[in-house]
């Protein structure tokens, strides 16, 4: 929520894509994270990038992992803290996801 209202509009435009089953020519996957299951959205808003980043690894859900302002002003890389909890966030999210096919079986 803390994102413009025009950089929110193009990545919730990313997301509902996703949640279609479809890949948007502005998603990217995530270097890093094996095969294009977490994948990237980079939107500039008046000299600031924000990014989104979610996963379709996932056969019940889209996740969003995380979202953030890049607050480095030198080169492209993503952070390596802003990495780790992306790592941390898509363990959770597949930890949620094996309990709801758990519970769903039931």
């Amino acid at each position: 929520m803390d994102f413009p209202v025009e950089a929110r509009r193009e990545v919730g435009y990313v997301l509902y894509f996703a949640q279609r089953g479809d890949k948007h020519p502005a998603a990217k996957p995530l270097k890093g994270f094996k095969g294009a299951g977490v994948l990237e959205v980079v939107e500039y808003h008046q000299g600031d990038t924000y990014r989104a980043v979610y996963t379709v690894r996932f056969s019940t859900a889209v996740y969003v992992l995380h979202a953030f302002k890049k607050k480095s002003k030198v080169g492209i890389k993503t952070p390596r803290h802003e990495i780790d909890l992306i790592e941390q966030r898509l363990k959770s999210a597949k930890a949620e996801h094996d309990a709801q096919l758990k519970e769903n079986e039931k």
